[in-house]
């Protein structure tokens, strides 16, 4: 449903990455882990997942968008949204979209796994399993090229130290000056966890990341594709 919004407010976390406030004219009802498209034209709508939680959200609707300067998808919408910002024009968003959101009812433990700013999408079901007490295990491994690209990494740390049942797991490829773990993020998980028949997965990342999870975590590792979620999984 096409829905007019006011930009409230846009602030840089990190490495080209920026945090971004919309105050939709009329309350947006969505749940965890789903996902909105900006409105950028006619037939130009572009996907964006929902960073902040259902529960918590007060009215505002919370954006993670990476706009490097080779992601002109992602950097024309950032322009727009300034722009908006500064003349206090609207930006038309159209939501909720996605079918991998939390499974609530689900007695599994949890793994989130995010490349870069797909942290947004585990953020808003992370943040949404707190507000609500769901107290299974939660694992939440973050990839990043650096430890720049993990923007919000001492929240998270802050998190995991105040609740026992969430794990918190960094990966970085590039480890100058890195004491935590290395590499690729799925290699990490492979490594920690000898099957994962047992848990429920929230991917979000680039599609190639999503499909290797799935056939490495399928064949490898005993997951099941029931169990799998990520807004990827739609188109691969």
């Amino acid at each position: 449903m096409p829905i007019n919004c006011k930009v409230k407010s846009i602030k840089p976390l990190a490495c080209n990455t920026f945090q971004i406030l919309l105050h939709p004219e009329q309350p947006v009802e969505f749940k965890a882990g789903q996902y909105l498209m900006v409105v950028m034209g006619e037939k130009d709508k572009r996907p964006f997942s929902i960073a902040s939680s259902p529960c918590r959200h007060e009215g505002e609707i919370e954006l993670h968008i990476g706009a490097a300067e080779h992601n002109a998808y992602a950097g024309e919408v950032v322009e727009s949204m300034k722009a908006a910002l500064e003349n206090g024009s609207d930006i038309q968003i159209d939501a909720p979209h996605g079918e991998a959101w939390i499974r609530e009812d689900s007695e599994r433990s949890m793994l989130l796994i995010a490349g870069g700013t797909g942290f947004s999408y585990v953020r808003s079901i992370l943040d949404h399993s707190i507000s609500q007490n769901i107290q299974k295990p939660i694992f939440l491994y973050w990839g990043g090229r650096d430890e720049c690209q993990l923007y919000a990494k001492a929240e998270i740390e802050t998190i995991a130290a105040a609740h026992e049942h969430i794990t918190f797991v960094p990966v970085v490829e590039k480890a100058e000056g890195w004491a935590g773990k290395t590499g690729n993020v799925l290699e990490a998980v492979k490594e920690d966890f000898n099957s994962l028949a047992e848990m429920d997965i929230y991917i979000a990342g680039r599609f190639e990341m999503a499909g290797a999870a799935r056939e490495q975590f399928t064949t490898e590792k005993q997951a099941k594709k029931e169990q799998l979620f990520g807004d990827a999984f739609a188109f691969i």
